[in-house]
């Protein structure tokens, strides 16, 4: 398959527009073309062990999770790991592609993987995710109403020269007991400037104009985090029992809410593979589960009652792998090999 093509392919299985404006998600490192994929790559974390893997398993793609490349490089040499990586990936002319928090988001994405291993529940994102553009061109809409049809046709011709205008519509109204013409019309943020200076020449226009700020849509189980409601309570030690057999761990980490047991029945989860401090903060639930959490967000936690389950980050993401290669040969109508690594591993382990 063409590069071009599967990159594409992979945008719409979980468009980058979802990852969080912080992120870095797409095509990181692209080989001249024209450029082939046989074979497709999957890894949580690109490590130089991982990329030596890649290149013995003649990927010609590499989709890793994490972005190996997130802060901007200042050169390309073999001095640091990261750069050479980068180095290795053209070498080799293998391509690197990266998800990350739009794989978060999506609703067949990591995080309804991870709230797999509670056991049956309902899940909702914790901070829904919304639509890449506007259900109407334009953020603003501006309306107001005009009396006199002479003014109006004078406005009306000057609003049209301006760019970043769409939807002019007009409409009678009755205002005040007087008939009148409702003018509505979407903008930019910049043309919004243009226009309510061109009102503000008629202080009775102006004292008529409205200005909405148009909401993008709501993407339904699509979003950051996910609460999860249990169909039937089970107690916290059945819940990190679960969770052990799921992600395949001997320990996890515990922090057991204020006025909580192990026996302490478990009804609302709240989740967020890899690091959760910030998209949890302030859940109501009776239990916390991500990779890792600050110190001080784990005491907030247990302070508020909800005991904090603790798996290290990438150990919270890189099961969804085995599924994530399923999911993509079935998307990609198995035109390619995709293979997941076993050199990748979370660098913690308890000793």
């Amino acid at each position: 398959m063409n590069l071009g093509e599967l990159v594409s392919a992979l945008s719409e299985f979980a468009p980058p527009a979802l990852a969080e404006s912080w992120d870095n998600v797409g095509l990181l490192v692209e080989p001249s073309p024209p450029h082939v994929v046989n074979t497709l790559f999957l890894t949580n974390d690109l490590t130089e062990e991982v990329m030596e893997e890649a290149v013995q398993k003649k990927a010609e793609l590499i989709l890793s999770y994490h972005p190996p490349i997130f802060t901007p490089l200042k050169r390309v040499t073999c001095g640091t790991w990261k750069e050479r990586l980068v180095v290795r990936a053209l070498e080799h002319r293998i391509g690197i592609y990266s998800p990350h928090t739009a794989y978060d988001a999506v609703p067949h994405g990591v995080n309804n993987w991870l709230a797999k291993g509670l056991g049956a529940c309902t899940s909702v994102p914790l901070h829904p995710s919304t639509a890449p553009s506007y259900p109407t061109e334009g953020p603003h809409r501006v309306e107001f109403c005009a009396d006199s049809t002479e003014q109006l046709e004078t406005l009306l011709s000057k609003i049209k020269d301006i760019q970043g205008i769409s939807s002019v519509t007009t409409l009678p109204a009755r205002v005040e007991g007087e008939e009148q013409t409702r003018v509505s019309l979407n903008c930019s943020q910049k043309a919004l400037l243009e226009v309510v200076a061109l009102l503000s020449e008629n202080s009775s226009l102006y004292h008529k104009t409205e200005i909405l700020l148009l909401q993008k849509p709501l993407l339904p189980h699509t979003g950051m985090g996910r609460l999860c409601t249990m169909s039937e309570p089970v107690s916290l030690l059945t819940i990190i029992e679960r969770i052990k057999s799921h992600l395949k761990l001997p320990h996890v980490r515990l922090a057991v809410g204020k006025g909580k047991t192990l026996e302490s029945p478990v009804e609302k989860v709240c989740l967020c593979a890899g690091s959760g401090s910030s998209v949890l903060k302030g859940m109501k639930a009776d239990l916390y589960l991500t990779g890792e959490m600050s110190h001080h967000a784990v005491l907030d936690a247990v302070a508020d009652g909800i005991s904090v389950i603790l798996c290290e980050h990438s150990n919270t993401e890189r099961g969804f792998l085995s599924e994530l290669r399923d999911a993509l040969a079935t998307h990609l109508q198995n035109k390619i090999n995709i293979i997941v690594s076993e050199k990748d591993r979370d660098p913690l382990q308890v000793v």
